[in-house]
């Protein structure tokens, strides 16, 4: 790797280390200073898509994170996991019920065409059923959320994955949420059998390619780990002010 592309990996890290550090001190700043309580409450979660490859990991974090009081798994079929702060609810995502009191959420739900089908059916899941889940819990008093976007998200792309990836990103951007931050993450690695998900025939070509190429690849384009993801996400959303995107460079932990 050349001595450019070492410096600009370098730069663009410590933009998100310095970020963080921000999102502490402003999230610092802004604690009550009268609060009677020598802890900060803990956080009541939803998270929608928690048996999913970047989802398991999310849910994973927030089981093990001591700040999490409570957490709320909405999918199309149970949680995989038991533990006494996870509640897992099989929801209708085209009709969904009133979610408990909550404070922050995730949005992890995706799929691919030939998985679902059709466009209709694609968009159904990673556009409707997210946003569904974002306003229900917008209306349960969430107002932080972290979703689990695409690179080349963009509401204006050709491309129709792209685009409606973008268009859910600006449809989030227009709700009442205090705190969004968007992961863009590149080509997922991670271990989608055991899930029970079908093997990605160009997703699992572009990662080989990726990890033979590595050094040569930019930042941006390499394949990332779904646990990545899921630890930049659970780094910000607790933090962060206002809008925030996450692109897949700034998330690889190598």
């Amino acid at each position: 790797m050349s001595a450019e592309k070492r410096q600009a990996e370098f730069v663009f890290k410590s933009k998100l280390s310095l970020q963080l550090k921000v999102d502490m001190m402003n999230s610092s700043a802004s604690a009550s200073p009268s609060s009677n309580s020598p802890q900060s409450p803990k956080r009541i979660v939803a998270i929608a898509g928690a048996t999913g490859l970047v989802g398991r990991e999310i849910l994973q974090g927030l089981l093990n994170d001591d700040s999490v009081a409570a957490i709320h798994a909405l999918g199309r079929r149970p949680a995989s996991v038991q533990h006494p702060k996870l509640t897992s609810h099989v929801v209708d995502f085209a009709a969904l019920p009133s979610l408990p009191p909550l404070d922050e959420v995730y949005l992890a739900l995706g799929t691919t065409i030939k998985v679902a089908g059709s466009q209709e059916a694609f968009r159904a899941v990673d556009f409707a059923a997210n946003l569904a889940v974002a306003r229900a819990a917008l209306a349960a008093g969430a107002r932080r959320a972290g979703l689990v976007s695409a690179m080349g998200a963009d509401a204006h792309s050709r491309i129709f994955y792209n685009r409606v990836k973008g268009e859910l990103e600006e449809a989030l951007s227009a709700l009442d949420f205090h705190v969004l931050v968007i992961a863009r993450p590149s080509f997922l690695a991670g271990d989608r059998e055991t899930l029970g998900q079908p093997i990605r025939g160009g997703e699992k070509f572009a990662m080989s390619v990726s990890t033979l190429l590595r050094p040569l690849i930019p930042a941006n384009y390499r394949s990332i780990a779904a646990a990545d993801v899921a630890r930049a996400l659970l780094a910000r959303v607790p933090l962060a002010q206002g809008k925030a995107v996450l692109l897949s460079g700034v998330m690889q932990s190598r």
